[in-house]
């Protein structure tokens, strides 16, 4: 390969491609990658005289060094690159926001042993099923960008994962069970396997861009015995295909998006001070057609999946807040019974062990075992 400016199409490029062509009979390179000049945030060359240079020193001693990287990898090199400390604020929160997932997954697996506690796929809860699954839809659309060189393709690709499937969805709901079921329980070492693969897979797959922090993560992840020193020397991640349903996926795919409408009316509920909290509330969610078959299908989970206390199907739109959907109202109202003070979930079962009067009976038995 030859790498070089854009200014080489007809000068390095086009000269060594002339000469070896005319004392080899074929080219000199089997591919081309150029790239444009970076310039200051409004597009201007930097220069000495308009003093809109930038030192990635200061840079690296203001943000650290992988942001310096993370700017390189997710800019379009194909035209002219921009840098301000307006991009580089930017990407610094791209940056947190990785950084806060892979912490999160660090610490909800701190007494989680892979080769002893996995939990086989086919044994998994639905919901992390959807993880892994989407892990390796993620995993393909890195593959594909960093052997076509579209290193912001990628860049872009694992923070969606990060902040938007991850943070914003699937670790927001697993908190609970994290936190209140059993350590050993199969419903939290289910979340924590789909974790771990998260995590493994992730630190590699970033390992080229953020090279300082993976390494960090690396050291104080849980491994195999038999792991390489260094996240460096690890084998590259490849795709799972049994992991990968159509059907799942489009039954996820649509509970997100129906779910997106519960959680606006919550959230107006929410600035009302009706509520202080999603667990709060409780919420009957009047469904017809394509609606109440999406909730249908989720029903015994709907409350831990839209964050509530309590949560009840009902079968008409004659009720209910309207939403961006015409088969869907939801009506809000103050959660039934007593708060646990450990799930923080109101449930008429408050109390109902002597032992635990402040618990639910979810808490006091798990608390008990």
């Amino acid at each position: 390969m030859y790498l070089e400016g854009s200014d080489q199409h007809r000068g390095w490029f086009q000269s060594s491609l002339l000469t070896s062509v005319a004392v080899t009979g074929h080219a000199p390179y089997k591919s081309v990658l150029t790239h444009g000049y970076v310039v200051d945030g409004e597009g201007r060359k930097m220069s000495k005289s308009l003093g809109n240079g930038i030192d990635p020193k200061d840079v690296i001693k203001k943000y650290g060094a992988d942001i310096i990287r993370l700017w390189a990898a997710s800019s379009d090199y194909k035209q002219d690159v921009r840098i301000s400390d307006v991009i580089l604020k930017q990407l610094a929160e791209v940056y947190r926001k990785i950084r806060n997932t892979i912490r999160y997954i660090l610490g909800n697996t701190y007494d989680f042993d892979y080769e002893k506690d996995k939990v086989d796929f086919k044994d998994m809860l639905e919901l992390d099923q959807w993880a892994l699954m989407c892990l390796q839809s993620l995993k393909k659309d890195v593959k594909a960008a960093y052997e076509a060189y579209d290193f912001h393709v990628l860049c872009h690709a694992i923070h969606n994962f990060c902040a938007v499937e991850m943070s914003s969805f699937y670790l927001d709901i697993i908190k609970d069970r994290l936190y209140t079921s059993r350590p050993d329980s199969k419903e939290r070492r289910s979340a924590q396997t789909a974790m771990y693969e998260i995590l493994y897979d992730l630190v590699v797959m970033l390992m080229p861009v953020l090279s300082f922090t993976m390494e960090e993560t690396w050291q104080y992840m849980r491994k195999p015995a038999n792991a390489p020193e260094s996240v460096q020397m690890v084998p590259w991640p490849e795709a799972r295909e049994e992991y990968i349903d159509d059907a799942m996926e489009e039954k996820w795919a649509k509970f997100i998006s129906l779910r997106g409408e519960v959680t606006k009316v919550l959230e107006v509920h929410r600035r009302a001070k009706d509520i202080g909290n999603s667990l709060d509330a409780q919420v009957e969610l009047h469904a017809t057609g394509e609606a109440l078959a999406i909730l249908r299908a989720v029903e015994k989970d709907l409350a831990s999946l839209l964050i509530v206390s309590q949560a009840k199907v009902v079968e008409d739109t004659a009720a209910g807040e309207a939403t961006g959907r015409e088969d869907l109202k939801v009506a809000v109202k103050p959660a039934e019974g007593k708060k646990c003070e450990r799930c923080w979930t109101y449930s008429d079962t408050v109390g109902s062990d002597p032992k635990h009067p402040t618990l639910c009976a979810r808490c006091a038995s798990c608390v008990d075992d």
